[in-house]
Order: C-alpha cells, then sequence, then structure tokens
C-alpha cells in the first residue's frame, strides 16, 4: 500500500457505493506505530486512558471488578439510568450515543480497547448522559463506584488520568459544536474520517485499519448531518479523487483528505 493512501472497509461490498443503502466507513491512515504503545504493553491504543497509566496501576486497575461479554448491538448502559458502575475496555468497540429533543440520536464518540465509558456517573453518582452500545463482540471489567472511588484514593495518578480524559472528551465536544456552524458539510466529514483514522487506526496488510463500522446515517449523527447530505458529500469525495471505492474497500488519500479537512499535516 502507497504512503498517504487510508483504506475504508464497506459494510455489505456487494452493494454499489453511489446507492442509497448503508455504507460502513472502517478508516485508516499512515503511520501506524505513533498511535500504538510500546512492545512493552501492546494492547493499548495510545491516548487511551490504559495506555496512560503507569503499567503497576494499570494491572491493579484491570483486577478490579467483574469481568463481562457483550455481543454486537448489546447495550452496556443506558441514557437517563441511575446505575454508577465504570466499564473498562478490553475488546471490541462500542458507540456513544444520545436521544436528541427532535427524537433523532447523535453519535457522540467511538471507543476502543483501553478506553473507559461511564466515568462521569460512577465520579459524580448521577444518570447517564448517554447510552453506549456493542459494534462488536466486546469484553470488559465492570467496576462498582464504590471500588472506583477507593482505588482512586490509593492511587493519585489514575485519579488525574481520568480527569484528563474527561477533561479531552469535554474539549472535543466544544471543537465539535464550534465546527459544526463553521464549516460545510464536505469538511466536517473529512475531518471526521481524518479522526477516526488517528484515533482508532491499526497497521493491517494493506495499510492501517480501523475496526469501527459506520454506516452513512451513523456518519451523518457524529458530524450534525443527515444521511443524504453525506451520502452527497461521500460522492463528491470520490469524484474529487479523495477516496476511491472497489469491490470490498475504499481506498482514502490521506493528503487529499486532509486538504479537504482544512488540516495541516499531523492536526487532527
Amino acid at each position: 500500500m502507497a504512503t498517504g493512501e487510508v483504506v475504508l472497509f464497506w459494510r455489505n461490498p456487494t452493494s454499489d457505493p453511489d446507492q442509497d443503502g448503508e455504507q460502513v466507513v472502517t478508516t485508516t491512515s499512515t503511520p501506524a506505530t505513533s498511535r500504538w504503545c510500546t512492545s512493552e504493553d501492546p494492547l493499548w491504543p495510545s491516548g487511551t486512558f490504559l495506555s496512560e497509566l503507569p503499567q503497576g496501576i494499570r494491572r491493579n486497575m484491570l483486577d478490579l471488578g467483574i469481568r463481562d461479554r457483550f455481543a454486537p448491538g448489546e447495550r452496556l448502559m443506558r441514557e437517563n439510568e441511575r446505575d454508577t458502575h465504570l466499564v473498562l475496555l478490553l475488546s471490541g468497540l462500542v458507540k456513544v450515543t444520545s436521544c436528541l429533543g427532535n427524537g433523532h440520536e447523535a453519535l457522540l464518540g467511538i471507543r476502543v480497547p483501553g478506553d473507559v465509558v461511564g466515568e462521569m456517573a460512577a465520579l459524580e453518582e448521577t444518570p447517564r448522559s448517554a447510552t453506549v452500545t456493542a459494534c462488536s463482540g466486546t469484553e470488559v471489567r465492570v467496576v462498582s463506584s464504590a471500588e472506583l472511588r477507593l482505588f482512586l484514593v490509593h492511587h493519585p495518578e489514575a485519579a488525574v488520568t481520568i480527569y484528563r480524559t474527561c477533561a479531552r472528551r469535554l474539549r472535543r465536544a466544544n471543537r465539535w459544536r464550534l465546527e459544526f456552524g463553521g464549516f460545510p458539510v464536505k469538511v466536517r466529514l473529512a475531518r471526521a474520517l481524518v479522526e477516526l483514522a488517528t484515533a482508532h487506526g491499526r497497521k493491517g496488510w494493506r495499510g492501517v485499519i480501523v475496526g469501527v463500522d459506520l454506516s452513512q446515517s451513523e456518519l451523518a449523527a457524529l458530524i450534525g448531518s443527515t444521511k443524504e447530505t453525506v451520502h452527497k458529500a461521500l460522492a463528491e469525495l470520490r469524484r474529487d479523487g479523495v477516496i476511491e471505492t472497489r469491490c470490498q474497500y475504499m481506498t482514502v488519500h490521506e493528503e487529499r483528505l486532509r486538504r479537504v479537512a482544512q488540516l495541516e499535516r499531523g492536526a487532527s
């Protein structure tokens, strides 16, 4: 695979990508090595909660709670429920969504192994602010609020890390809110693809693959648009040579994608 190319896979490879069928956008980018932990602890993608903990504290953290598994489509937690446990993701992918006042659903983010979900309710003992749903088979550790609080008292480095995680997510949400009003849909879509590639890329035989299956409807929810408008933007990206679709995958040319996203090289 040539440098600067990104591979995206489609959920239904037999469908015509120019039709209105649901398409999955699974993004990749290059290079990959800087996005993953060192060989000393290769399981946790860089930037995730577990990757930022010192090794000894991380090992202790992974002993907390109980192990559980969720099937694709199964909910780990539901918006407005009052349970207060935290979930550590060990494998699989989940999506975080919230219901809007008009009855639609907003996709707030994707979480990968090494991430935590439910931290706000666990720390504040308030109702859930979002729903978390497994996108694939997902293995987790479920940690009660009481056990988490005791652990954080004895391991202040973990407390700092979890608050840093909360702050980073809030900053990202604020940035997206500004971009919704400041950029057209095609730019927001390109930025979303760059961010997914940067955050969730892993090296595959044809490039750096992100195992995040997003339909056009989910992409639209992520960037605050409609499925029809996202469909049109994807068609324009194909026409302009930013992305290419083949039998089972899509290739995105990273430099062109960043130009469309109006991003400097290395920014995301």
